[in-house]
């Protein structure tokens, strides 16, 4: 399995996967900024990983400086601004500012306390982003038929996450138990993530798959070459609204057309229950670059009219499941999912 962040020495270490399939480049991570760049840059992407990147990003803000309120708040507000779809980024952020907050406010620590404890906090993070992911793995099989053909989009594997997966998690937990007959893999337009890191870790996994263009889904599906289509989240919304890389939709629409289930996979953590509806999420806007430009090489006549939301939103009606490390949810989302709500 690829683990795609590593703590390690007081130091936290990316693999760059802006390079991959081609190259395997390990990036250190040695203060907030470069956390900050690394995860608007999408040197790390996905939205468990960004979570946990910034919390490690948090703790290296206090390497070298005692934990104050106002500067916590600053930095807090730094690594928001990089990725504003990823609700556990926000998360992550509350959660390691907050036990900050509670450990230091009303007591004197040394710097290297303070950043001993910091890092403690993110590691719990991560560690406990695995164990969901291996969560969610078990609570799908129940849904998986045998010689299942999953369709899968974008990429929500081991190198979205801390570690495993969550959608790509749900199919290697499936291929363990000997349920997949195949992986039908989007390319992902226009980052590629399915061609460049989905294909990429299900090849090293030993997971039978077929890399397809996007537009060729619906073709399978008139075909019956599909029998569930499963995807991740980087943010689900109080009434089970999901949002996912852009062209999520769309499969969505043509799994509901064909009569074939549509499962979300994600964490707790994914679940934004301050949003009512998927219309609040706010959708990145990702650089013409992105899709103007292949490798270098323009691919467009010119780049000023290219228009590149980063996600787009899935409605609750299309959604057969979505599978936390909590269990299965099903509609109607506001009941199911509020029921397992943590308390304020």
């Amino acid at each position: 399995m690829i683990v795609p962040i590593v703590w390690k020495d007081s130091a936290l270490f990316l693999l760059d996967q802006r390079l991959l399939p081609g190259e395997e480049t390990w990036v250190p991570i040695n203060s907030v900024d470069e956390g900050a760049e690394a995860i608007r840059s999408m040197m790390v992407r996905g939205a468990p990983a960004i979570g946990v990147t910034a919390a490690y990003s948090y703790a290296l803000a206090f390497k070298k400086e005692k934990w104050e309120e106002g500067r916590s708040k600053s930095v807090c507000e730094q690594l928001l601004s990089t990725r504003p779809t990823a609700v556990n980024l926000k998360w992550a952020l509350e959660r390691m500012a907050e036990e900050a907050r509670v450990h230091f406010s009303n007591s004197e620590f040394s710097v290297e306390v303070c950043f001993g404890f910091l890092s403690e906090r993110a590691r719990a993070i991560h560690d406990e982003d695995v164990l969901m992911n291996h969560a969610i793995g078990r609570h799908a099989l129940e849904l998986v038929p045998d010689s299942a053909r999953i369709l899968t989009h974008c990429n929500a594997g081991s190198l979205a996450t801390g570690g495993y997966g969550t959608a790509t998690g749900v199919i290697y937990s499936a291929h363990e138990k000997g349920l997949v007959e195949r992986v039908w893999v989007d390319e992902t337009r226009p980052f590629l993530q399915g061609a460049r890191l989905t294909a990429f870790e299900l090849y090293k996994a030993g997971v039978p798959y077929t890399l397809i263009c996007d537009n060729m889904a619906g073709s399978l599906m008139a075909k019956s070459e599909i029998d569930l289509v499963v995807v991740g989240s980087d943010r689900i919304v109080a009434n089970g609204d999901v949002a996912n890389k852009i062209g999520t939709y769309s499969v969505a629409v043509l799994a509901h057309h064909h009569g074939i289930p549509f499962y979300v996979a994600a964490p707790s953590s994914t679940i934004d229950f301050e949003l009512e509806s998927g219309a609040n999420i706010p959708i990145e806007e990702r650089s013409k670059s992105e899709l103007g430009i292949c490798h270098g090489v323009r691919i467009a006549p010119e780049l000023e009219s290219i228009y590149n939301p980063g996600f787009d939103v899935t409605p609750n009606h299309l959604v057969t499941g979505i599978i936390t490390e909590k269990g299965v949810f099903r509609a109607p989302y506001e009941k199911s999912l509020k029921a397992n709500r943590p308390p304020a």
